[in-house]
């Protein structure tokens, strides 16, 4: 048995392909939504309550930070959800290879940052 083994594990040396890395991603957006899911609840109830409410919340999101925020929110839900259609892929066995399986992380990442660029542009 080696005895230079070490004592801790130093997370921060640990190299990780990209899959990996897609991976823990999909874990922290998945808890990002989570999280927020009250604040989206009180703001959709906000939107449909009455045009007071409506109105204000309107003026309430014209705040940058918010704006930010719900980008970040937006980045979550779209990187979930493609990252949740690769693990689909990957668990009906439709992808024939582990090359194949790297690369669509590849494609996790670029299609979701994509479109929340595009469709952050259109919200802002």
């Amino acid at each position: 048995m080696n005895k230079t083994r070490p004592k801790h594990l130093a997370l921060h040396l640990i190299k990780l392909p990209l899959s990996g890395y897609v991976s823990i991603l999909h874990r922290l957006s998945g808890a990002m939504l989570f999280i927020a899911l009250p604040l989206l609840l009180l703001l959709l109830d906000q939107s449909l309550r009455s045009i007071e409410t409506y109105t204000n919340l309107n003026d309430n999101l014209a705040n940058p930070l918010l704006k930010l925020l719900l980008l970040g929110l937006l980045w979550a839900f779209l990187h979930h959800f493609c990252a949740g259609l690769r693990y689909l892929v990957i668990d009906l066995h439709l992808l024939p290879s582990l090359s194949a399986a790297r690369a669509s992380s590849k494609w996790v990442l670029a299609v979701s940052l994509s479109l929340t660029v595009l469709l952050g542009v259109k919200l802002w």
